[in-house]
This record gives C-alpha cells, structure tokens and sequence, in this order.
C-alpha cells in the first residue's frame, strides 16, 4: 500500500470514530450558571449580618445544586431546575416553602421553565399543593400537549403525575403571615422592603452549549381574584433560545408582562446586536419608564452572565466553568459576580 493510500485510510478511520463519539462539544464545552432570589429595596444595614449571610448561603447551596449538574456534562434544563428546588424548600424566598400569602390566607404558586435547545417550555399558576412546583413546570412541558396549566388543574394534573404533594399548611412560615397581617391593616402592600419581589430563577448553559431558564414565585402578598403575575408567563418571566440567551425575571409583574421582558433581552441580542448585559439594562429601563421595577438575569450564548435591575438590590449569584468559585451578591453598590 503506498504511503498516500495508508494516509487516505487512516483519516477515514479518524473519521468514523469521530461520527461514532458524536460531536466534540458534547462535553468539552464551558459552562455557566446565574440565579436570583428576588429584588427589593435593600440597603446595606438593612439585613442583620446574621441574615445576610444566611441568604447567601442559601444562594450557594442553590448554586452547589445545580453546578453539580453542569460539572457533571448534564443538561441546562436539570441544572436549572435542581437549582430552583432548593431556593424553593428555602423558607427565606418567596416560592415553595417562604410562599407569600394572597388576601384570602392562601399561598397559590407560579413557576415556568424552558428548553432553549427545542423552545419547549411549560409553566403552572395557582398551584396549592405541589411542594416543587418548577418540577411540576417541567411536568407540563414534557407530559401534556400545554404550555400552561392553573389553578384546579394544575393541582389535579400534578397528583396524576405523580410528584410529590404536601398539605397546604407546608407552605406556611410565620413571617410571610406577619407580613399579611400589616398589609391587611394598611390595606396596601406594606412588605418588607428589603424582599418586595420575591421571585426565584436560574438561567444556565450547559457542555453542549444548550440554554434554559427557569422561575418560581409565591407571587405578591396580598394578591387577589386570582391574579398571576410573569414568572409564569414565557416570555415575560422566563425565556431560553439557544444561541442567544436565558432570561428569568424578577419585579412588578404586570410591568414585566406589558414590556414582554425575559423575550425582549434575547431580540435586543438577536435582532440589535447588543450585548447580554446592555441588553438587560435597556429591557429594565424601558420597564422602569412605564412605571415598573425590579431586576433579572440572563445568560447569553456563550455563558456570560448579566445582571440587571433598577431597585437597590437584588440576591443574586454566579457559577461557572470559568469561575468554579460561586460568588453572591445583595446590594445594588455591590459589583454582580461575572
């Protein structure tokens, strides 16, 4: 066999090997991962130091959960959900177990995911006795022809599915109740300042250079008829497109709902050409002038991170492949992990 032949032969073999072992980003590639626990206005002095700390380091062990996942070559749809989970058995976050309590005495919960490789996604409203409900999301995007499910359906849709349901005493914590009992005598919503939008989310990119993001919320204290704020909303509170970027909001949800706020940072990418971060701030500002506030994350195509908000703070936080070491951040004079 001449030399050119045994060249030609061995490329083919290479070449077949490589279509067996797939494509070589599969694994190879960096990952990322942002969350937030809400925006508020928080000042330094606000919190205890004893609180602050207990916030970050709920902030780390969401982000443990789910950099594990990323670390591991898994997906960006399970890394955000491990890490929405664990912010929801927080009590600290108003979703899951610190779920603010509505008018009635009721804590009824949103939350929503979404697979930025496929642009499925599924979200819930209303839901009062899922103990996770992002799972159940996610439920509803990969078992149900729907995107999203409310209230009495939700809930049915859930024990059908299996997941886990616990009695709606669960979500009940003495503070979010203290906080009904002020905002009934005020008749307004007199929160505490230093968590008025308390919505949890995580946006990733995984190995494979998949995005998604996910978003959980107990909603507003005090809310009635019914009302659903973005966090399930997609395209409002949560958007994932693959290529362009990840987006979880956190704010006045009728102002993020109006604005199209999570699909707005992705097209000022997309269409404008602007960077992740710029994008974000120019989506809040154009909130803040119709009178909204509040703040979100977002992750673009190749896993950097922004943050965006227009309140004095915001709990946030950032992993990555890059940056192995999670890093947190409360306040608005305080720089955002990158």
């Amino acid at each position: 066999m001449t030399l050119s032949k045994i060249r030609v032969a061995s490329l083919s073999v290479l070449a077949v090997a490589a279509l067996l072992a797939g494509p070589a980003s599969a694994a190879d590639g960096p990952w990322s991962l942002a969350i937030h626990g809400g925006a508020g206005v928080i000042k330094r002095g606000d919190l205890t130091p004893e609180k602050e700390a207990a916030y970050r380091a709920g902030l780390d062990a969401a982000m443990a959960a789910g950099a594990k996942v990323l670390k591991a070559g898994g997906s960006s749809l399970d890394a955000v959900e491990a890490t929405v989970r664990v912010l929801e058995d927080n009590p600290l976050f108003n979703a899951g177990k610190g779920a603010v309590f509505t008018a009635e005495g009721k804590n009824e919960l949103d939350a929503s995911i979404m697979d930025g490789k496929t642009l499925k996604a599924g979200a819930v409203a209303g839901v009062t006795r899922t103990k996770n409900p992002i799972s159940l999301a996610r439920a509803v995007m990969e078992q149900s022809p729907h995107v999203l499910l409310a209230r009495d359906g939700a809930d049915q849709f859930s024990k059908e599915k299996g997941l886990e349901q616990v009695d709606p005493s669960y979500f009940r914590t003495e503070e979010r109740w203290k906080q009904l009992e002020t905002w009934r005598k005020n008749h307004q919503a007199a929160l505490d300042p230093t968590h008025l939008f308390g919505t949890v989310g995580a946006v990733a990119l995984d190995q494979a250079g998949h995005v998604a993001a996910a978003t959980s919320t107990g909603g507003m204290t005090g809310k009635r008829w019914g009302r659903i704020g973005d966090s399930p909303i997609i395209g409002a509170g949560t958007y994932a497109r693959d290529g362009v970027c990840a987006v979880s909001a956190t704010g006045s949800g009728e102002y993020f709902i109006r604005e199209t706020a999570a699909r707005q940072v992705c097209d000022r990418i997309a269409w404008k050409g602007q960077g992740v971060q710029q994008a974000g701030d120019d989506t809040i500002k154009s909130i803040g002038a119709i009178g909204g506030d509040g703040g979100l994350i977002a992750i673009d195509g190749q896993g950097r991170a922004a943050f965006s908000m227009n309140d004095l703070g915001m709990y946030r936080g950032a992993v990555s492949s890059a940056h192995p070491v999670a890093r947190t951040a409360i306040f608005a004079d305080e720089p955002s992990p990158q």
